[in-house]
């Protein structure tokens, strides 16, 4: 039998045979979301009416173009997304890694081989029990831990594995599960739609019953807990996962790199990628007070902005328009840091008409001295399909970053 090489792996070894060390500096500035959509109602989108004249500047410098995070007409959720940004191919199954792991490892929890992990939503539900919030209105983070105390409070015994539930940002909580013969064939319980009840924990193998009856037990305990909660009074689970096991940043690449996001998932991904997670606030001027401070440390610097993600899902048109321009006001301090490469894109587009992720196409910018200077003179959607970097997968992006930061050796003779 002929032995085939695994895609992503093959493509990681080039990729890492040819890095080489230097003195530059590149950072990913992932505007969470940030694709929307044209409609009849709406012919412009926020990137459209938001007033950035700094990113058009450094649009006009450089060279544009649009990325597929994971494929045509396929809808990333927030972790397949960042792997792609980072190098990673998000359709093989090694980058396929549950979103609850990736909270756990967020929120610096002691993740172990074999632990299970999943991502929890607290949910509200009307009084013939289907769901009519999936984010119990986005309660504040202060609320989530009253609520993760009364649910640790409640845990039975005689579980045969130890439960730990930490409170994540807002309606966010993780579930982590630590015992013998675990399993994360798990379907999620949430229904991703509203008017229908949470789904039941349902295996999806024959060796997860047990793991299914135990998390369907505390499922049943926790929402008997919350039943007098005017909002919160339902729990979602999904993205039951385990630790994955990838190829790191540094050893792949030769870099040292910082992780600047101030929301747990993300702060999960770039852990799990070997990047350092360095506190920070969720604000981009915040972030950036972090990113000035830590800035001869890193070789590589990722930063995070969710607002403009939370707006699309809240179909908050005017709220992403605002989040875009006030990330366009503090980009002046990041650019007098002087990095050598700046890529400024999304994980994926959260239109506004949509409320909610979608498939399509990102828009993305590469500013760097060596970078092509295309005529596009805006950085929105429409712009970016007349750039010259095309439409290309968003794993491309790193090698890129890469080359015109002088970190790629030539290849071959």
């Amino acid at each position: 039998m002929t032995h085939r090489e695994d895609p992503m792996e093959m493509e990681l070894e080039l990729v890492r045979r040819l890095a080489r060390a230097a003195e530059t500096k590149l950072v990913l500035l992932v505007l969470d979301g940030v694709g929307d959509l044209r409609t009849a109602a709406r012919p412009r989108t926020p990137l459209e009416i938001a007033r950035t004249p700094n990113l058009d500047r450094l649009a006009a410098g450089g060279s544009t173009g649009r990325i597929l995070p994971v494929d045509w007409g396929i809808t990333p959720g927030s972790g397949p997304g960042h792997l792609a940004l980072f190098g990673y191919d998000p359709r093989d199954p090694v980058a396929d890694i549950g979103r609850g792991v990736l909270e756990a490892l967020g929120a610096d929890l002691d993740v172990r081989a074999g632990d299970v992990a999943a991502r929890g939503n607290f949910a509200t539900a009307d009084a013939d029990g289907n769901l009519t919030d999936r984010r119990a209105g986005r309660i504040p983070t202060e609320e989530c831990r009253r609520l993760v105390d009364r649910l640790r409070s409640v845990v039975p015994g005689g579980l045969g594995a130890e439960v730990t539930v930490e409170a994540g940002e807002g309606h966010r909580f993780v579930l982590l599960l630590r015992g013998p013969g675990l399993s994360t064939a798990l379907a999620d319980t949430d229904p991703q739609s509203l008017g229908v009840p949470p789904l039941d924990v349902e295996p999806q193998e024959a060796a997860a019953e047990e793991t299914a009856a135990l998390v369907r037990r505390l499922v049943v305990v926790f929402e008997k807990a919350l039943a007098d909660e005017p909002r919160a009074n339902r729990v979602l689970l999904r993205g039951f996962s385990t630790l994955p096991h990838l190829p790191t940043f540094p050893e792949l690449y030769r870099m040292r790199c910082g992780a600047f996001a101030g929301y747990p998932l993300y702060r999960g991904v770039a852990s799990a990628c070997g990047m350092e997670k360095v506190p920070c606030d969720k604000t981009f001027d915040r972030i950036l007070d972090r990113v000035a401070e830590a800035w001869d440390r890193f070789d590589y610097l990722f930063l995070h902005v969710k607002q403009t993600d939370a707006a699309g899902e809240d179909g908050n048109f005017d709220a992403k328009v605002e989040v875009l321009e006030a990330v366009d006001r503090e980009l002046p301090r990041l650019l007098e840091l002087g990095p050598d490469v700046l890529a400024v894109t999304g994980d994926h587009s959260t239109p506004v008409p949509m409320k909610s992720h979608s498939w399509h196409p990102v828009p993305v910018l590469l500013s760097a001295e060596t970078a092509f200077v295309d005529a596009v003179e805006r950085f929105d959607e429409e712009s970016a399909t007349a750039g010259h970097l095309g439409t290309f997968p968003s794993r491309k992006l790193l090698a890129l970053m890469l080359a015109h930061g002088g970190r790629l050796a030539k290849y071959g003779a």
